[in-house]
């Protein structure tokens, strides 16, 4: 018998295609010990089930959200070791939350200040760029 027809798991591509992202992010996964190291078949190839599939959808959609790697690694290591994480999870994301509000707040001073350097352009015809002399004046 074959072991693809004994085994019902799937190999990295099925799990790749699977999950909507691609080989490499499988492999890297693995490799920064975000997803285990499945079994593998007598054959020697890697027997992936939806468990794996699970965790790194959870992976894939944390990164979607800016969790960092070490993030991830707390909110997996508090599914892994706990019942009812849900306390421990909501600290880490309370954390992320912050990160990502300093984030946006820079990200809406970087809008201001470009939209102010793009109106100073006018119709590009300027002699000097005003662009260029703001990032040439720097921070004061």
């Amino acid at each position: 018998m074959r072991d693809h027809a004994v085994v019902k798991g799937f190999q990295r591509a099925a799990l790749a295609e699977r999950t909507g992202c691609n080989l490499e992010t499988v492999r890297y996964y693995e490799k920064v010990g975000l997803l285990p190291e499945p079994p593998r078949t007598a054959t020697g190839y890697r027997n992936y089930n939806s468990t794996h599939e699970r965790r790194l959808r959870f992976v894939l959609r944390a990164r979607e959200l800016g969790f960092s790697l070490d993030e991830i690694r707390q909110l997996l290591r508090l599914v892994d070791e706990r019942e009812q994480p849900c306390a421990e999870a909501r600290a880490v994301a309370s954390v992320h939350l912050d990160d990502v509000r300093a984030k946006i707040a820079d990200l809406k001073r970087m809008e201001r200040v470009l939209k102010d350097v793009v109106a100073q352009c006018a119709d590009g015809t300027l002699p000097e760029c005003p662009l260029i002399e703001t990032l040439f004046a720097g921070r004061k």
